[in-house]
């Protein structure tokens, strides 16, 4: 009873941790569900786009190749690309869920998204005497006010948009939403080198089709940096020994 009541605990304390994040993710979703309505998507077919990917960047990156009439390879291609980040956000929080069943990681991976990933790992790392079972309930806890205000902002946008008249093109939204994205996150050296990386990347492959040039961009930019992270690092790791 005691442990029920403790994961209990952890699982409200993780919704109310991430629950400031609601002001980010029911613009976001409701500005996909009117973009891509606008874009000429039905409703059911935005709905499972968002259902399946929960994802703001790779879905905007997905939905502008989409609208351009770019091949399905290149669209998944970009998509991929663009959630790279994913892969290193699951490497961060396997030593803390990697015990959990099957299903639990499965879950887990679903429901990993910036801000479930950002509040969850934060907390493991400040009390590192959690259980496996409160963990897993905090990170679910930070999945509510996400993971559904997503959806259903992105079902309340999808209904805006198909009342919005076809000559009022509002794709212009779409870089705003992702600098409005982007910008937050500018908090370390590595962010802001990464992001540098991305734009000058980005200029310099402008002129491969269908928007290809996200694919080296994209790339490059986790690799400067995930290398000025782990200079910055070594930087202020101090010699073996102890030597001062």
């Amino acid at each position: 009873m005691a442990a029920a009541n403790s994961d209990r605990t952890a699982f409200w304390r993780g919704a109310r941790d991430a629950g400031p994040f609601v002001l980010v993710a029911g613009p976001f979703g409701a500005l996909f569900g009117v973009v891509a309505s606008e874009a000429g998507l039905n409703l059911a077919q935005v709905m499972g786009f968002s259902v399946v990917v929960i994802a703001g960047a790779a879905q905007l990156t997905a939905l502008q190749l989409m609208t351009d009439q770019a091949p399905a390879l290149v669209v998944l291609l970009s998509a991929i690309a663009v959630n790279l980040r994913m892969a290193m956000y699951s490497a961060s929080l396997a030593p803390h869920l990697g015990k959990a069943r099957l299903w639990e990681r499965a879950l887990v991976a679903y429901m990993n998204v910036d801000q479930t990933y950002a509040v969850s790992v934060l907390k493991y790392e400040d009390e590192p005497q959690m259980s496996l079972s409160q963990r897993l309930a905090y990170f679910f806890g930070t999945c509510v006010p996400i993971i559904p205000v997503w959806i259903i902002a992105t079902y309340v946008g999808a209904l805006l948009g198909q009342s919005i008249p076809t000559d009022w093109d509002i794709r212009f939204a779409v870089p705003i939403a992702f600098l409005a994205m982007v910008a937050p996150a500018l908090r370390t050296a590595a962010h802001v080198a990464a992001a540098a990386a991305s734009v000058i990347l980005a200029i310099l492959f402008a002129g491969l089709p269908y928007n290809l040039g996200l694919l080296p961009a994209g790339i490059g930019a986790m690799i400067v940096g995930a290398e000025v992270e782990r200079r910055m690092g070594a930087r202020f790791t101090p010699p073996a020994g102890g030597g001062k």
